[in-house]
This record gives structure tokens, C-alpha cells and sequence, in this order.
């Protein structure tokens, strides 16, 4: 058959095409221009390198290119002209010859060039490059400091409050009191009272005119309230009640008023604040009526959900039945007798205060919670329907919203304080959060923005005197809308008013609107006006003496910016010739931003000494300090040196592993780095610097990559081309060849050559022990000769076999006697089986239910371990040598066990049948002899105890039980009808064996049915894990865990005493191996603390602090002007906040609210585990 013509390969256009660029980047490299391309062409031994390949490994010497400065300043290319030339050159076209120039610039980028050493485009300089860039990350280098005029008042902004750690409820209240002008004004007008031991500036009232005058005339947008709190000595890490504030700051204010001289300021916060009240009560019987006139700051308003601030107020002021046990005694009747009461408001004051009583005591976990219940309040308020005796005039009593105090948080005994206020002068409303004070919306505003949308805020639109519904979101929780309804709606006045729904409200503040017209902003007193002349002052002089030092600043970062740039505008190199020092990529990305203040901590900076030692990381950090005033006073800091360590063999000179990371730059330049700057890249290396031993060493291994593929292809061609059945041959390890045949062979080690076919692991593969033919034919196989001259040429220390070589005669031999041995042994191990059949199959199970009155002897349970194992597998386990019971006799030749109370997983009972045989087969003794004989004692005869001729010596018994580190007790639960162990009880169960006298005791181990293991199966019982250096404590958290009894709840007994001790231990209670512990579980309601007739203490309920105790509104000094009131109890008013600190000195138990000492991690009675919060 004639063969197939091939298809014609169509012939392919060599070269480039008309106008296509040359692109010499991506050109393959040849092998002569890589680093290491050397080895094994130009040199094949180590005395063969020259410094030229040395630089090579660098690439200091051959392949990469000289990448052009991209920073350099480059001319403007000159632009195209339509020359005769060049039109000429374009009606040729394509017909052109390409020439290509040899100063064709490389292409250059940062992936590209990262392993280029001759390139230094990427190191850093675009930070320099962008100027507000640069000068921003200066200013922060240079530590200027805040800039002051960052606290520059806004326009049309009020001054916030600094909180001094926990003072955000003073804050609040301070911006509302600063927005009643009438207020504002008495405070200027008041005249603090003065004695011998304090000064003007120290009263309270100078010191709240003057945080009024900073909020009205302040030039900064924070003022800090601290000395008006030194002045009322309140503490700044408790947070305090807001409501309690208020009454004790008002009630210190009313004692100063009251000593003032003009009569209007006497009678100022009575006038502005102070509503009559009276509580009317009726009596059913005869009719007779009592009033009680009182006066009131404030209106207290008890919370229900979605309910709206009116509905509130009516239901405070409907009528009470007084009947039952809360009857009245009517003075008219002489007797008890049912009756009604009633809340009557008489007259109201200008400002209104609405009390939410959003913190609540709960009786079920005698603490305090916040009620998250939602109220919704009106903008407008008509309160002429209120009154007992409304005016004529319908708009005599209209209030308008003037502000709100709100509580952010979920507890009662934490959270924060902020305000919503109406500023009267900027006539807006504005939320204060201390220092942050920000412009709302004013509320029930037309029209909404889309920023209130975005938020949810919604307007609800109706008839024309329907009322707006808004919802303010006021804290992380969800907000309730809520609509008025519609006998609400009837009952409201003429004018249309909004509704704001919220659950954080806590004080709502009204203003009388006929009090509420447009005044004159009240000045501050002089002194107050000139403490504050003076903070304006120093707050401008700090802003000019900034502004100066940021002008210096410039000027010196204009300067080092124009050093800067030039140095990497010029140190690239551009050929080998020219002089130049080795440096890392990081040091240079270092020297470019370490005068931004970058990476200061990072920097790799020499020590002045290498014996420096650990005075190097403080030297580091003066560095850094002596660079930041230097930069303060106006001066340059010196750059100071940079570790090139990185790139530093162990030699001390250039690592050619480390080429990637090398860089170099002009000499030139250097200089002008180390002049100008002050800065040293240390060691200074130059590429000649390249260490030789380093470079020896990675070309050994070079070599080694060069040659090995070589010899194995060398190989190959061999096995490959020659039968081995065909020629002589010689056996090779099976495993080595695999191995070494692959182009990384596993067995190589770096810098060694590669070991023999008969080195090692692989020796036994085709010779044996005795220099002959190993008996494993699986691990070896055969080469030709010829591939054996030739891995006899590469290793010629290696010895083998040809394949005539016969196999081992000793190995053999040794082979067919193992075999015999083998055979033999499992004769014998059959026969000991069956010879001892019922110790191999009861033993270790704890059976004993055969051996009712038969001889027995106890034997070591580690005996029968061992000899099992042997059964099992006779080849891999040894024969047991002896078998020994010494260790169960004490030295007065006694048993330190107790065979009806110890036969635990130590200990194994055999048939007195087996005990002969052990004694042929294992000499085994001495005899220690039991009998289980039934106990005549019980009732039913199914109890046995062990009878044995050796007594007990029990104290030895007892030191061998205590002498353990890790244990197992059995933790018995009592049933409800077993009565509480006793010592005596426990004895009676438990008493000691004597000799041959038959005992009552009952063992809890092997398969003997007691009267207590039929009980056990009733109950829970529970084997735990103990050591010796456990508590009580600890175990009582173990049963928790197993069991599900909690600790509080748990009574334990061991041998009949109950463990009270909780810190008691393991070895203080001189608990044994396989102990028992009774447990006695208890309900929770059982009072722990009454276990006699004498009263305990009870358990204390959690403590509310110390409120404003020891400070000058809680009568705790001061100048003796403070408040006579005492401070109200935040723990009997259910309208306090209740966020005082718990006491220092006591921790509650948030299970028993027992108080616990401070330093206690558990509580003394229930073990609950306590966290201080």
C-alpha cells in the first residue's frame, strides 16, 4: 500500500509588519543573560568564579535593563511638523525598511521592574509628588499639635458642654436652665454670698454665671463646666439621677435667692417654676370636704403604652376611692369611713415641668427597670382644661414646647443624658450630646425634608383642626407612632398642634406662651463677662501662635520637598560603569516616608553600638521625640540612619538570595543624602560587595539542578534502550532508584551530595546483615551493566550483588526457625486458654455471680491486662514473667485492702482451680484467700460479703487509698424518703471487716445485688473525676454540670458530716480512691440561711449608691451655703434614674443578692459565679 501524502504547511511571514513596533521586553532571555545563567556553561567548579559572575548573581552585571527616571524633568517633546520630509515618508507607507535602534526604550512598570536593581522608579515618590498630599502627612509628622481653631464657635450654634466622665445629666439640665432667660437673668443678678474661707470665684453661683456667660458670649464651641462642679464637689465618674439634680441644685439656688435684697430675685424660682396644687378629699358618709394646699416644681406623669401626655395628666387628677383598708378618717364623722380624693391643680407657673416616671421598681427582682413605653406629647398645650378653676380667658394657659430631656439606654442604672432644646436667641431647636450640639428640625414644621423622610418621619394630615403625628428617633430603638383619638381631638383647642411619639423622654418642659414673648438677651455680670473676656482671649492667642508655627512649618516642608524631589529626580543610574551603592527597597521606601511620619515605629534604624542591647528600643524612641521638637522649634530633623540588614548575609556582605530586594543608586547622590539630609543606609555596601561564600554555596546547589536532570536522562536512555534479560546485570535498591530518579529527588539535602543506593535506609534492600542476598525481593531490582558503570561512576563507594548472587543460607534458616517458634507458641498459648478459660472471660468483668462460697484469691488486675494481651496476640505482646501479690500485704503482713469494699479496676478475683494453675505456670504468691459466703444478717439472704483469713490493716488501708493525684468518687442522690447520713448511719453501713468474722458491709463493685444497688437503680449516680487540690466548691460546679443540680440547691455528705467548708480540699478532707459523696438536693425556695432558731441576716437586695452623699448638694460641705434638704433616696423615689455606682466594698449576687466581699469571684452561699460590672 502506498503511504499517504502529507498535507502541504503552508509557509508562515517571518518579521514584522509594516509600522509594527519592536517590543525587546518581552523577548525570551537567554540563559547566558539570567543571574546564575553561568552555572555549568562558563563554570563547572567553584575556583572557576570570577567577580563578573559575581555580579551577575545580582544582577549587577548583565541582563536588566537601566530603567529611565520617570521623575527626571523631561523637556517638552517638539510638536509634529508637516515638513516635505515626512509627507514624502507618508506616500511611501508600508514599503519602508524597519530599523530598529539599539536605544530602544524598555518598557517599565512595577510588576515588571520589582526585581530590577537598576530600576528605582517605585519606591515611594508619588507622596511627594502631590503637594497637599505631602503637606498633610507632614503637618500630622511634625506634631503641631490640635489646631485651636477647630474649636472655633460655629455661627448660629450653641456652646456645648465637655463631659468630665459621667456628668451628661448636669449638662442637660444646665442648657435647659441656660434658654429660660427670666432664669438666666436672676443667675446674673445674684450675688453669690461670701465668708473667710472661700472666695468669690468659688461659690456655685459665680461659677453658673459664668458657664452662662461662655454658653452666651463663649468663643469656643465647648466650655468645660469643670469648676462648677469642683464647686459642688460632684463626683465625675458616678452618674446620678437628673431629676434629683434638679430639685437639690434648684433647692441650693432658692437658699441663695432667698438671701439676696431685692425682692423680685427672693421670690424668682417660687414666681417661675413654683405651681399650687391641692388634694381634695370627700367624704362619702356625710359629704364633708377637706383641702390639703401644697406647692409643686414638677408634675409627675406615670407611663402606660401608646398613651398620650393628656391622657396621662387626667388620669392623674381623677378622683380615688378610699375604702377597704385605705379608708378615711372624716373629722366630722369621728370615724373611718369611705371616701374620695382628688389631685386639683389651682395654679400653674410660668415654665411647666412633666415628670415621666420612666424608671419603675420591680417587686419580682427587687430592682429597679426602664420603662420602654411610649408617650406622645404635643408642641401645644392647653392646660386651661386641667385646672379646677379655669380662667375666663381660653388662651391664658396655652404652653409651648421649650424643651425635653431625654435618657438613651436600655438600664435603669446606666445610660446617658442628652437635651432637646427651643434657643430662644437663635430661635431654633437644637439637640445638645454634651459637646456635640446640632440643628433639628423644629418639630411639627411644614412640610418635610428629605432627610426627615429618610429617617421615617411622617405627617399625618386631616381636617383642619386634626392634630400632626410626628416620631422622633431618639435612640437605637424602635420608635411607636401614636394618633390622638377622637374625643382627644374634639376636646383640643382651636389651634392645630403636632404630637412628637417617643420612648426616651424623660422630663418634658413647657412655657406659658404670654411668658414666652421676645426679650432682651440678658448681659452677664462683669466678673463672670471678664473670666470669660479672658478664655476668649487665650483661645485666640493659641489660634495665632498655631497659625505662626503651621506658616514655619511650610516653609520648612517647601524646602526639604524641593531636596526631596531632586535627589530621586537624579539618582537613577544608567550604565555598569558608573559608581554606585547597593541599598534595599525598603530602606529607600523608608527614606522617602519617614519625613511624613510614616512607619516610625517600623523603622529599621541603627544603634549607635552593636553592644547596645536592650537600650536600643529607648533609643529608637528619643530619636523619635528629639525629631518631633525639632520640628516644633523650627529646625530640620536629621533623617539619621537606615539598616539595610535585610539584604546582609550572615557573612556581613551582600546575600545573593536576597537580589530581589537590592536596589542601587548613583554615588553622586548618596553623597547628598549623607550631607544634606543626614542619612546613612548602614553597612554601605558597593556591588563588588558580593559575598563570595554565599555565592560558592548557591552555585554548589546551582551545579547540582545543572548536572542531576543530565544523569538522570543519561539513565533513562539506558533502561530504556537495553533488555536486562539480554545482558548481565546487578540488583539496586528499588526505593533509592525511584527516588533518584526524579528531577528533585527527596533524598537530596542542600550543599551534600546525594547518598548511595546502599547508604542508609536503603542498605537492606538487596544485601542482608551477613554481606549475602537479602531475602526481600521486593524491594529490590535489576539494571543493565551498563547503567550500573554508570551510578558506579557517580557513587563509587556503592556495593551490590549481580543477579546470579545467591540468597542468604543463615536468613533462611532463621526464617524456617521463627516459623517453628511460632507454631509452638500458639500451642502453648491454646493450652493456657483453656487451662484458664473462666479468668479470661470473668475476670476483668467484676463477675462474681458463680463464685458464691468457692474458694477465691485475689490477683493484680494488671497481671490479667497483660496476660489477656499475650492471649490475644502472642507475637507482639511478651509472656507475663510472675505473678506477684506482695503489693496487697503491708509490712505487719496484713492487707492494706479491704476485699468487701476495694475491689475495684486494681484488683481481680480468680477461682482457687485458677489459683493453682497460676501457681505452676507463673510461681505465683503469696496466697491471699477470700470466700463469698452469704450474710446472715439479711433479711432476705441475697446479701454476700467476702470472708478472708488475713485481716485488714486499716490505717495501712488508708494511707494507700489517700496516696492517689487524680481519682474517681461516686456521687450518691438521695431519695426524698432516705433521712440525711449520719456518722453513726454511715458506720452502721459501713463497718470494717475483722479477721473471719462475717461483716454487713456492702460493696458497690462486681455484679453482688445489695439492697443499696437495687435502691441505686431509683436514683441517680454519678462517677466523677477528682484531683486532690480540688474544692468543695469545685465539685459542687461538677455535679452541676453532670447532674443539672444547681449549687445553691446542692447539700453534700461525706461519711456522714456535711461539707459546709466550700474552700475545703480534696486532701483536707481526706477523701480516698473511689470515695462515695451523698447528695441531698433541695428546692430553691429553701432558706439556706435559717437552719436554727436564732435569725440569720437575709439576703441584702442590690445597693443604689450613694447618690449625691458627701457632695454640697447632699449636705456633705461646702462653704456651709449648700442645701439644708437632704438628698432624696434614689432607692425609695420610683421616679429617680437610679444610676449611682454599686458600693466599692460589696459585690451583689445576681442569684441570692447576697452582698459578697469585692475581691470575690463566686458568691459565699449559692456559688453563682460574680462579674463586677
Amino acid at each position: 500500500m502506498t503511504t499517504k501524502r502529507k498535507r502541504r504547511v503552508g509557509y508562515t511571514t517571518e518579521g514584522l509588519a509594516a509600522g509594527e513596533r519592536l517590543k525587546r521586553h518581552k523577548l525570551a532571555t537567554s540563559i547566558s543573560d539570567s543571574p546564575w545563567g553561568w552555572v555549568g556553561t562558563e563554570v563547572i567548579d567553584a575556583s572557576e568564579i570570577s567577580l563578573k559572575h559575581r555580579l551577575a548573581t545580582c544582577s549587577f552585571a548583565r541582563a536588566p535593563t537601566f530603567c529611565p527616571n520617570k521623575y527626571s524633568f523631561r523637556p517638552p517633546k517638539p510638536e509634529y511638523q508637516d515638513t516635505q520630509e515626512n509627507v514624502e515618508r507618508s506616500a511611501r507607507g508600508g514599503d519602508e525598511v524597519i530599523v530598529i535602534s539599539d536605544d530602544e526604550a524598555p518598557h517599565c512598570n512595577k510588576k515588571l521592574c520589582r526585581k530590577n536593581p537598576n530600576c528605582v522608579n517605585y519606591v515611594g515618590q508619588e507622596k511627594w509628588e502631590n503637594r497637599t498630599t505631602a503637606l498633610k502627612q507632614y503637618t500630622v509628622a511634625a506634631n503641631l499639635g490640635r489646631d485651636p481653631s477647630l474649636d472655633n464657635r460655629q455661627s448660629g450654634l450653641p456652646v456645648g458642654l465637655k463631659n468630665l466622665g459621667a456628668t451628661c445629666y448636669a449638662n442637660a439640665y444646665i442648657q435647659v436652665w441656660f434658654q429660660d432667660l427670666a432664669f438666666r437673668n436672676g443667675v446674673y443678678h445674684c450675688q453669690p454670698s461670701q465668708d473667710k474661707e472661700h472666695s468669690f470665684e468659688d461659690s456655685p453661683i459665680f461659677q453658673l454665671q459664668a458657664t452662662f456667660a461662655a454658653l452666651q458670649a463663649g468663643k469656643q464651641r465647648v466650655f468645660n463646666p469643670l469648676k462648677l462642679v469642683e464647686s459642688l464637689k460632684l463626683r465625675t465618674n458616678e452618674q446620678q439621677d437628673a431629676q434629683e439634680f434638679s430639685k437639690l441644685f434648684m433647692s441650693h439656688l432658692d437658699t441663695e435667692f432667698q438671701k439676696q435684697a431685692d425682692p423680685v430675685l427672693k421670690n424668682l424660682l417660687s414666681r417661675q417654676f413654683e405651681g399650687s396644687q391641692a388634694y381634695a378629699t370627700v367624704c362619702q358618709a356625710c359629704g364633708n370636704r377637706s383641702e390639703r394646699d401644697s406647692d409643686f416644681l414638677e408634675i409627675e406623669i406615670n407611663l402606660e403604652n401608646n398613651a398620650t401626655l393628656e391622657s396621662r395628666l387626667q388620669a392623674v387628677l381623677q378622683p380615688e376611692m378610699l375604702s377597704g383598708d385605705n379608708k378615711y378618717r372624716c373629722p366630722r364623722c369621728g370615724t373611718l369611713e369611705d371616701a374620695t380624693r382628688q389631685l386639683l391643680l389651682r395654679k400653674l407657673p410660668p415654665v411647666l415641668h412633666f415628670s415621666l416616671l420612666r424608671f419603675v421598681f420591680d417587686i419580682s427582682t427587687m430592682e429597679r427597670k426602664k420603662s420602654k413605653h411610649a408617650v406622645a406629647y404635643p408642641l401645644v398645650l392647653d392646660m386651661n382644661r386641667f385646672l379646677a378653676d379655669p380662667p375666663a380667658d381660653e388662651n391664658e394657659n396655652i404652653y409651648d414646647l421649650q424643651g425635653v430631656l431625654l435618657h438613651k439606654g436600655p438600664s435603669a442604672y446606666h445610660g446617658h443624658y442628652e437635651a432637646q432644646v427651643f434657643d430662644v436667641t437663635n430661635n431654633a431647636w437644637f439637640q445638645f450630646n454634651d459637646e456635640v450640639v446640632t440643628r433639628v428640625k423644629p418639630p411639627g414644621a411644614n412640610g418635610v425634608s428629605d432627610k426627615d423622610k429618610a429617617k421615617g418621619s411622617q405627617t399625618v394630615k386631616g381636617k383642619a383642626n386634626a392634630r400632626k403625628v410626628l416620631r422622633i428617633e431618639d435612640s437605637d430603638d424602635d420608635v411607636i407612632e401614636v394618633s390622638p383619638s377622637t374625643s382627644e381631638v374634639k376636646s383640643a383647642p382651636s389651634q392645630s398642634s403636632s404630637y412628637i411619639t417617643s420612648k426616651e423622654a424623660y422630663m418634658l418642659i413647657y412655657a406659658r406662651r404670654s411668658a414666652n414673648t421676645r426679650r432682651e438677651t440678658p448681659a452677664p455680670p462683669p466678673r463672670a463677662l471678664d473670666a470669660v473676656r479672658r478664655m476668649n482671649e487665650t483661645h485666640e492667642r493659641a489660634c495665632a501662635a498655631y497659625i505662626e508655627r503651621e506658616d514655619a512649618m511650610q516653609t520648612r516642608f517647601d524646602s526639604l520637598r524641593e531636596r526631596v524631589m531632586h535627589l530621586y529626580q537624579s539618582w537613577h543610574l544608567t550604565s555598569n560603569d558608573e559608581k554606585s551603592i547597593i541599598t534595599s527597597q525598603e530602606a529607600l521606601e523608608l527614606f522617602l516616608s519617614r519625613p511624613l511620619g510614616e512607619r516610625l515605629e517600623k523603622s529599621s534604624e541603627v544603634e549607635d553600638t552593636k553592644t547596645n542591647g536592650e537600650g536600643s528600643d529607648s533609643s529608637s524612641k528619643e530619636k523619635v521625640a528629639d525629631a518631633s521638637r525639632s520640628a516644633q522649634q523650627g529646625a530640620t530633623p536629621q533623617l539619621g540612619d537606615i539598616s539595610i540588614e535585610g539584604i546582609i548575609c550572615a557573612h556581613g556582605r551582600l546575600d545573593p538570595r536576597k537580589s530581589d530586594d537590592m536596589k542601587r543608586i548613583s554615588y553622586t547622590i548618596y553623597e547628598s543624602i549623607l550631607h544634606q539630609e543626614g542619612c546613612r543606609f548602614i553597612p554601605e555596601m558597593s556591588p563588588e560587595d558580593v559575598c563570595d561564600e554565599c555565592v560558592r554555596e548557591i552555585f554548589t546547589e546551582k551545579l547540582y539542578q545543572y548536572l542531576h536532570p543530565k544523569q538522570v536522562e543519561q539513565l533513562e536512555d539506558i533502561l530504556t534502550g537495553t533488555d536486562v534479560s539480554d545482558s548481565e546485570s546487578y540488583w539496586i535498591s528499588k526505593q533509592w532508584l525511584r527516588d533518584w530518579r526524579l528531577n528533585k529527588p527527596k533524598m537530596h539535602t542542600e550543599l551534600e551530595a546525594d547518598p548511595p543506593p546502599d547508604s542508609g535506609a536503603y542498605s537492606g534492600h538487596v544485601m542482608c546483615e551477613h554481606g549475602c542476598l537479602s531475602l526481600n525481593t521486593t524491594a529490590r531490582q535489576r539494571i543493565p551493566e551498563e547503567a550500573y558503570l554508570v551510578l558506579k561512576g557517580l557513587f563509587p563507594s556503592w556495593e551490590t550483588l549481580p543477579e546470579g548472587a545467591e540468597h542468604c543460607a543463615v536468613c533462611e534458616a532463621a526464617i524456617q526457625i521463627s516459623r517453628e517458634d511460632k507454631r509452638g507458641m500458639r500451642k502453648v498459648v491454646e493450652t493456657e486458654k483453656a487451662r484458664l478459660k473462666h479468668m479470661h472471660d470473668n475476670a476483668l468483668v467484676g463477675n462474681t455471680a458463680l463464685l458464691e462460697n468457692v474458694p477465691c484469691a485475689l490477683i493484680p488486675a494488671t497481671f490479667v491486662r497483660s496476660w489477656r494481651q499475650w492471649i490475644l496476640r502472642p507475637g507482639e505482646h511478651p509472656r507475663p514473667d510472675r505473678l506477684d501479690n506482695t503489693p496487697f500485704l503491708c509490712p505487719h503482713d496484713m492487707l492494706n485492702i479491704d476485699p468487701n469494699l476495694d475491689l475495684d479496676t486494681s484488683v481481680c478475683l480468680v477461682r482457687g482451680e485458677d489459683w493453682k494453675t497460676l501457681e505452676e505456670l507463673y510461681d505465683a504468691k503469696p496466697l491471699i484467700q477470700v470466700i463469698n459466703r452469704p450474710n446472715s444478717d439479711a433479711e432476705d439472704g441475697s446479701n454476700f460479703s467476702f470472708q478472708h483469713p488475713i485481716p485488714v490493716c486499716h490505717e495501712c488501708r488508708w494511707q494507700r487509698k489517700a496516696n492517689f493525684d487524680t481519682t474517681e468518687v461516686t456521687v450518691h442522690v438521695l431519695m426524698a424518703s432516705e433521712p440525711d447520713p449520719t456518722p453513726e448511719t454511715y458506720g452502721s453501713r459501713h463497718k470494717p471487716s475483722q479477721g473471719l468474722q462475717q461483716t454487713t458491709l456492702v460493696t458497690y463493685a462486681g455484679a453482688r445485688k445489695s439492697k443499696r444497688l437495687r435502691q441505686a437503680k431509683q436514683r441517680k449516680d454519678k462517677r466523677l473525676c477528682i484531683s486532690k487540690d480540688m474544692s468543695v466548691k469545685d465539685i459542687k460546679l461538677l455535679i452541676q454540670e453532670h447532674l443539672d443540680v444547681p449549687t445553691i440547691c446542692q447539700r453534700l455528705f461525706l461519711r456522714g458530716k456535711e461539707l459546709q467548708e466550700n474552700e475545703a480540699t480534696v486532701a483536707q478532707l481526706e477523701m480516698v480512691e473511689n470515695d462515695f459523696v451523698d447528695l441531698r438536693q433541695e428546692n430553691e425556695d429553701v432558706d439556706l440561711l435559717e437552719d436554727t432558731d436564732v435569725d440569720e441576716p437575709k439576703a441584702k437586695r442590690r445597693a443604689e449608691g450613694r447618690a449625691f452623699g458627701g457632695t454640697l448638694l447632699g449636705g456633705g460641705g461646702g462653704s456651709g451655703r449648700g442645701s439644708s434638704v437632704p438628698p432624696t433616696s434614689s432607692f425609695e423615689d420610683s421616679t429617680s434614674e437610679g444610676t449611682s455606682t454599686p458600693l466599692e466594698s460589696t459585690l451583689a449576687c445576681p442569684a441570692c443578692t447576697l452582698e459578697n466581699p469585692i475581691t470575690a469571684t463566686v458568691c459565699t452561699i449559692c456559688d453563682t459565679p460574680l462579674v463586677y460590672i
